[in-house]
C-alpha cells in the first residue's frame, strides 16, 4: 500500500460499521450474560423459556455476524493512522490483526457450537417459536457433551477477546491519548 493510499483512507469508520459494531458488542454481552445466568437455574419453564431466548438471539446474531462480515469485506476499514502504526512494536501489530481475526471466526463459531449443541441434545432450534431451522448433527449424548463443552469455551473464549478489544481501544484513549476510539465512535463524520 502507497502513502498515497493511505492518505486516501477515511479518517473513520463508515456509520454503517460503527452501527454493526457497537449492535453486534451489545448483543454479545446480553447473549453471554443470558447464557450464564440460565445454566444455573434449576429445571423450570422460565429456564426453558430462556434457552429458547437464547437460541433465537444466538440465530440472530449469526445473521447479523454474516451481514458485518459481509459489510467488512466490500468496505475496507480505514488504515490505522502511519504514525502509529510505524510506532507499533510487531507483537500488537500481530495482536491487533489477531484479535481481529480471532473475533470474526468466533462470531460463527459460537452461535454454531450452541445450534449443534441443541440439534445433538434433541432440542430443535425453532427460531421466534415459528421457524424451525434444520439440525445438522445427529441426535447423539456424545456430540451433545462434546458441542456443549465446545459451545461454553468459545463463548468465555469470545468474551475474554471481547475484554481483551475493549481494554486496548481503552488504552488507546487514557494511556496513548491517541484518538483512535473516536474512528468507531458514533458523531459526525
Amino acid at each position: 500500500m502507497t502513502s498515497s493510499s493511505l492518505a486516501a483512507a477515511p479518517a473513520r469508520y463508515s456509520t454503517t460499521a460503527i452501527v454493526l459494531h457497537w449492535l453486534l458488542g451489545l448483543a454479545l454481552i446480553g447473549l453471554f450474560g443470558l447464557g450464564v445466568y440460565m445454566t444455573d437455574l434449576p429445571l423450570s419453564p422460565t429456564r426453558m423459556k430462556l434457552y429458547n431466548w437464547h437460541k433465537w438471539a444466538g440465530v440472530a446474531l449469526l445473521a447479523l455476524s454474516l451481514v458485518r462480515l459481509l459489510w467488512r469485506l466490500t468496505h475496507r476499514p480505514p488504515a490505522l493512522p502511519a504514525a502509529m502504526e510505524q510506532a507499533m512494536p510487531g507483537w500488537q501489530k500481530l495482536a491487533h490483526h489477531g484479535t481481529h481475526l480471532a473475533l470474526y471466526l468466533l462470531f460463527f463459531a459460537v452461535p454454531l457450537s450452541g445450534w449443534a449443541y441443541s440439534s445433538a441434545a434433541g432440542f430443535p432450534v425453532v427460531f421466534l417459536g415459528r421457524f424451525p431451522l434444520p439440525d445438522f448433527v445427529p441426535v447423539s449424548e456424545t456430540l451433545a457433551d462434546l458441542f456443549k463443552f465446545g459451545h461454553a469455551t468459545l463463548a468465555f473464549t469470545l468474551a475474554g477477546l471481547v475484554l481483551v478489544h475493549v481494554a486496548a481501544a481503552l488504552k488507546h484513549q487514557w494511556v496513548d491519548n491517541d484518538g483512535l476510539l473516536q474512528r468507531m465512535l458514533p458523531g459526525r463524520h
